[in-house]
């Protein structure tokens, strides 16, 4: 007699541990061959990629740059020309050009690929879920790709002008000057389009834990007050240390928290349910 494999609770044949290695080892071997792929592309388009977008906020023609300073002219006001005055970025080691165009292109094509690693994770766990569960996580990666991007950009197109502005123009003495280097002007606007990218993505962090039972819509309501202490310090972190800037950051914190305990609630409901359902077919 043929021996057959058991069904998971998806109904589909469960595999051993070792086949949910080799499994896994596919799924990170595709992840990676596309990161690579698009990290190549981004490499290629060298000219693209630096001269348009990693120095575009620190020129005075960079959008955000040529928005705020429209707005302080109807405002009657200076204090929003930010980047007015073009610096120059140096290098100071002789490979230093070369390992920067090979960092950057890294990031990048990392960027690039998250909604394909991402998807690529999903079909991995996919299986371990009810028939309600996959359908309950419908869009999940489509929903953490978009708040994903939506950070990036975000970090990219309003925090990275202000910090470049804040910490280019900021001295302790008239006598020092300052002389950029590229990997430090580029760590920077890196780690805070990351950075905002990751803390967009609360809403999804927010979903999953509602759902294995780690957190509940009464818990972020009851410690809401202690999160908006933790959203302003973490803005304060991620922002120059002027105000303005923390606020820019707090408020769209704020309402992803706000959203976090709606999500949370329909999870709850479902739940809820779901429960009655179960006992009410089971009676």
């Amino acid at each position: 007699m043929a021996l057959r494999k058991r069904k998971n609770k998806s109904g589909e044949a469960e595999m051993s541990f070792l086949e949910h290695l080799e499994e896994l080892r596919w799924h990170i071997i595709r992840s990676i061959t596309a990161i690579v792929i698009l990290m190549i592309a981004a490499f290629l388009f060298k000219d693209f990629i630096f001269n348009k977008v990693i120095l575009a906020p620190k020129n005075p023609s960079f959008f955000t740059n040529r928005m705020l300073c429209n707005l302080g002219q109807i405002l009657h006001t200076n204090l929003l020309c930010i980047n007015t005055k073009p610096f120059e970025l140096i290098n100071i080691k002789m490979a230093g050009q070369l390992t920067t165009h090979i960092a950057v292109s890294m990031v990048a094509g990392l960027i690039v690929a998250f909604p394909y690693v991402l998807w690529e994770f999903w079909k991995f766990f996919k299986p371990a879920l009810y028939p309600t569960e996959k359908q309950h996580a419908r869009g999940a990666v489509l929903a953490a790709s978009l708040l994903f991007f939506a950070g990036v950009l975000f970090g990219y197109y309003l925090l990275a002008p202000l910090s470049v502005h804040f910490l280019t123009t900021y001295e302790i003495s008239p006598d020092v000057t300052n002389q950029i280097n590229i990997r430090s002007y580029i760590g920077t606007l890196s780690s805070i389009c990351l950075a905002t990218g990751l803390i967009f993505e609360l809403p999804i962090i927010t979903f999953f834990l509602t759902k294995v039972g780690i957190i509940s819509p009464e818990f972020l309501v009851k410690y809401r007050r202690y999160a908006v202490v933790i959203i302003f310090i973490v803005a304060a972190i991620i922002t120059p240390p002027d105000v303005f800037s923390q606020i820019l950051v707090g408020i769209p914190l704020l309402f992803l928290y706000e959203v976090g305990i709606v999500i949370s609630r329909r999870v709850v409901k479902q739940r809820e349910a779901e429960h009655a359902k179960f006992m009410k077919e089971g009676s």
